[in-house]
């Protein structure tokens, strides 16, 4: 273990099977957390994903759960709760993107993407603080959010207007929760090396020096820099810190999409 800054506290990460997810369940879990994973991969297929949190013994659980379904995800939620006890923290991540213009994008495209990245969003989180104020937990909810919520991004239009309203989401429920010490935030980065850039960038090296290029900073954003980010503002000393959105875009907030 590196540290034991969230020895015992139950961390659940929904989407926890991608590579972002992946990464935030090690990084808590180093620091001494229970890890309460869901995704929509089934059970045996996950086994694989999860060798590498299982092999240095961190504490985990893993539930299928589509996000989009609010009464499964208060399932999920309500079993983590009665198996260890409570929950502290909650990193709303799971997400789906389709690559497609404002005229080419279908209806069903649309709603699904809707669906799972804003209404589940809105359903994990506000399932874990009604589990924080049931259990007077001084609890955390971090949204995995995107610059993209206020830039422009022509092809990711679905994606882009979720991101936006889930920044209002996490305003508005951190000014609901604070009466309760909770505490609600958005990390929003840029360029990460995972998912689907990442997949492009590996078959194509010239878009991920484009990428990289668009950069003020001029780094691509690796995964456990973010799940760092993650980690860090859920820590006590950061008590104050609510209905905050932590940019970590290496600039391009600046200059905007090209």
């Amino acid at each position: 273990m590196e540290n034991n800054n969230f020895k015992d506290k139950v961390v659940l990460i929904s989407g926890g099977l991608g590579d972002i997810g992946q990464a935030i369940a090690l990084e808590f879990g180093k620091q001494g957390a229970k890890i309460g994973i869901s995704d929509i991969i089934d059970p045996k297929s996950a086994i694989r994903r999860l060798a590498t949190i299982h092999n240095l013994g961190i504490t985990h659980r893993y539930h299928q759960v589509n996000v989009s379904d609010g009464d499964a995800v208060d399932a999920w939620v309500g079993d983590v709760a009665d198996e260890w006890g409570c929950v502290d923290i909650a990193i709303v991540n799971a997400a789906t993107v389709t690559l497609k213009s404002l005229n080419e994008i279908s209806h069903a495209e649309w709603e699904k993407e809707i669906q799972v990245n804003l209404n589940g969003s809105f359903f994990m989180a506000n399932a874990a603080c009604k589990s924080f104020v049931q259990d007077g937990v001084s609890g955390n909810v971090v949204f995995m959010g995107s610059w993209a919520a206020h830039a422009i991004h022509p092809n990711l239009p679905a994606y882009t207007v979720s991101k936006a309203a889930i920044r209002m989401l996490c305003r508005t429920m951190a000014l609901t929760y604070a009466e309760n010490g909770i505490r609600v935030n958005e990390i929003a980065p840029g360029y990460v090396n995972a998912g689907l850039s990442k997949d492009v960038w590996k078959k194509d090296p010239s878009m991920a020096s484009d990428a990289r290029e668009s950069i003020p900073l001029g780094e691509l954003i690796e995964v456990d820099e973010v799940a760092k980010q993650v980690s860090w503002i859920c820590l006590p000393n950061n008590r104050h810190i609510t209905g905050s959105t932590m940019l970590m875009d290496g600039g391009l907030s600046l200059v905007g999409p090209k």
